[in-house]
């Protein structure tokens, strides 16, 4: 049984600009983690491009071109104050679209139990006709509708521990029970949605986190809303939106996680994905703008899902 970690060089050409949070710094630091004896089970995948099919899947072609046609060849383009393009970011973004999709490819068809993909631009805010806040196109949106129409799965659910919203994700299913979409995340707070009443056809779960909530409130909501919503729904395949931006130490939120709060979340969804689908995760990067907590966090993240292998026997 395997566990699958993609990362490539493209990912570190997407160039934000000097003091921007969402850095390839990010992706060093997790590299530089999971770069130890520990991990040395990682199946180190590379991942291919992704192409303009899949990424119809869940975005219109004028936002495709929008965005490819918009990659500068010198320089920095703003699409908007938050997110930007340089002359590596459209092959950033197309090899993260790859990454997912293989990884969908990968884990159905048996290769890997589970994997984790640090991929960049993150990708749960972009929208069907808009990129924002830091992402271009959505990523786990696409790995989920993917799944649904090239691998016919009938029930994917995507959890999003993000202390963002992911208003992208939420839009591109709110009208597809074949999708659950659950999150957690700070209200108020960016991108201003993510509100329980949003619920879609039943099949849209959002959790708020007060600025100041800590651990405890984060499982105590978990234990009685998000991992109830699973079990009930019975996943064919588990998808995690991973952002790390929920710490206590990151810059861009006021939640108070720590790293084994990760680790505890991991294992309540890898015990859920054991039950319903075979233990079949799919782990995306999201967020964490704090270099030294999102290392420890995605570490601790991957570290319980190769230790999920040895406790099952597998």
């Amino acid at each position: 049984m395997k566990t699958l970690y993609y990362s490539h060089a493209d990912f570190l050409l997407h160039d934000t600009g000097i003091g921007h949070p969402e850095s390839a710094d990010r992706l060093r630091s997790i590299a530089d983690a999971l770069d130890t004896p520990e991990f040395s089970g990682l199946i180190r995948a590379q991942p291919p491009l992704g192409t303009e099919r899949q990424i119809r899947l869940v975005h219109t072609q004028a936002h495709i071109d929008t965005v490819l046609n918009a990659v500068p060849r010198h320089g920095l383009h703003y699409l908007d104050s938050d997110t930007v393009l340089s002359p590596g970011s459209g092959k950033a973004a197309l090899r993260a679209v790859g990454a997912v999709c293989d990884a969908v490819d990968k884990v159905l068809g048996g290769e890997a139990d589970n994997a984790f993909c640090a991929v960049r631009p993150p990708g749960h805010h972009a929208e069907s006709g808009r990129a924002m806040g830091f992402c271009l196109f959505n990523n786990i949106a696409i790995a989920a509708e993917y799944a649904r129409t090239h691998h016919h799965l009938q029930r994917i659910a995507i959890v999003d521990f993000d202390v963002h919203h992911g208003n992208g994700t939420q839009a591109a299913f709110y009208e597809q029970p074949a999708v659950l979409y659950a999150s957690s995340h700070e209200i108020p707070h960016y991108p201003g949605t993510g509100y329980p009443s949003e619920t879609g056809v039943g099949n849209i779960v959002n959790v708020p986190l007060a600025a100041g909530d800590s651990g405890a409130e984060f499982r105590h909501k978990y234990s009685r809303i998000i991992l109830p919503a699973l079990r009930a729904f019975k996943p064919e395949l588990l998808l995690v939106s991973a952002g790390f931006d929920a710490h206590r130490d990151d810059p861009l939120a006021s939640i108070g996680l720590v790293e084994d709060d990760y680790r505890w979340v991991t294992q309540e969804l890898m015990e859920i994905a054991g039950i319903y689908c075979g233990g079949r995760i799919i782990s995306i990067l999201e967020g964490g703008y704090n270099l030294k907590a999102l290392a420890a966090s995605a570490a601790v993240h991957v570290k319980t899902l190769l230790a999920y292998e040895v406790q099952a026997g597998k």
